[in-house]
């Protein structure tokens, strides 16, 4: 690994390592260490780069880091960002994904109830968010109402797919975007790389599912892998694509979904890495390492194949038009997942409700650490159950 790798590799773990808040506040850690302390890249250019990553399906933040690797110490560079980054929460989450199968009792059902609470107050803090910023007038409101009515017809990753696919064809007529795009970023890939990274996540998107019939490995990596290929807005709206993948075909229960959801919110770095949780709970630590592999590979794959050629198609208004619509769509799936199946399985009573909406007043209004909401979900969910 050559100096500037070790450099990458010593900054992102510190991030790794303090980065709590979600793919946001990540870009917001970024810049300070990358563009205010270090001086790797100019401000213009990293908001460059991130309006690019935004573009793309997958883990925004964990895009940009890889960018920031790779632009700083090539492709050795772009490794160690993502390790360094990633492997604090997704060590962390995979362990208490196995210690917490050889739980049990009143005390350890409180807990995993309470952070089923918080989960509908986090996706609740979500939804309401994504819907002022990417909802805000009559049209987009409507594709994120479409979109629910899409998947209430043709539920799971077939539904997503649609709802997000006629949300893009209804934003390119009904959301305009004029204006110019994004200008160039200063990294160089050659466009034959390019063209190779999009074969590969083409061939996998295609052939991965004929592997899920041969066995339970199969099974996981393909699933992960169409959830990651398909997150538009990285962060929370994994929810309701892992859910699909995860939850409704029986795989693993609703209850250690909903726990693990709200666990990977008191850790840092990348949410993405609640795949871990899920890959864990389900499959062991083959299970944790083939879930972390598909839910984080065809994010990068589809940068790397898009650098060389994404700057013009970011700077066309008709694609910025699709994308406007697409996020749209994206807000009524997560709106969807909201009620079920976050409430339905979280919700029993009146103090139930009266916990999620505490929590959810906690997080909006008194801007409490989503850490320290999950903390206090664990505690009271204990002490109902005591």
């Amino acid at each position: 690994m050559t100096h500037r790798a070790i450099e990458v590799f010593g900054a992102f773990l510190k991030l790794g390592l303090a980065a709590f808040g979600g793919p946001v506040a990540h870009l917001g850690y970024f810049r300070d260490e990358f563009v205010t302390r270090r001086r790797w890249l100019s401000e213009e250019d990293y908001a460059d780069l991130v309006a690019l990553c935004q573009f793309l399906p997958g883990p925004a933040s964990s895009q940009v880091g890889f960018a920031l690797g790779l632009m700083r110490a090539g492709w050795a560079g772009a490794f160690a960002a993502f390790v360094a980054f990633t492997a604090p929460s997704a060590l962390l989450l995979v362990g208490l994904a196995l210690w917490a199968q050889g739980l049990a009792g009143a005390g350890a059902a409180g807990v995993i109830h309470g952070l089923k609470l918080v989960a509908v107050a986090i996706v609740a803090q979500a939804v309401f968010g994504m819907a002022r910023a990417l909802c805000p007038d009559g049209p987009r409101a409507g594709i994120a109402a479409g979109a629910i009515l899409v998947l209430a017809a043709v539920p799971g990753p077939l539904g997503m797919m649609a709802a997000i696919g006629i949300g893009a064809l209804a934003g390119l007529a009904l959301c305009p975007s004029p204006g110019a795009g994004a200008a160039p970023v200063p990294i160089r890939i050659a466009r034959r790389t390019g063209i190779a990274a999009l074969a590969v996540f083409a061939a996998l998107f295609l052939l991965l599912p004929l592997l899920a019939r041969m066995g339970a490995e199969g099974a996981i990596l393909a699933g992960f892998y169409r959830a990651g290929a398909l997150v538009f807005g990285g962060g929370h709206v994994v929810l309701p694509l892992l859910e699909a993948e995860t939850v409704a075909p029986g795989w693993i229960g609703a209850d250690t979904f909903l726990a693990g959801y709200g666990l990977a919110q008191a850790v840092p770095g990348p949410l993405f890495t609640f795949a871990g949780w899920l890959g864990a709970a389900g499959g062991g630590p083959v299970g944790a390492v083939l879930a972390l592999a598909g839910i984080f590979a065809p994010g990068f794959l589809l940068l790397v194949g898009a650098l060389p050629f994404l700057q013009a198609l970011a700077g066309r208004p008709w694609a910025r038009a699709a994308m406007r619509g697409a996020n749209a769509a994206v807000v009524g799936i997560l709106g969807l997942a909201l009620y079920d199946p976050v409430a339905t399985a979280a919700i029993g009573g009146r103090a139930d409700l009266g916990l999620a909406v505490l929590g959810f007043v906690a997080l909006v209004m008194w801007r409490v650490p989503p850490w320290a909401v999950v903390v206090a979900g664990a505690a009271a969910g204990a002490c109902l159950a005591a």
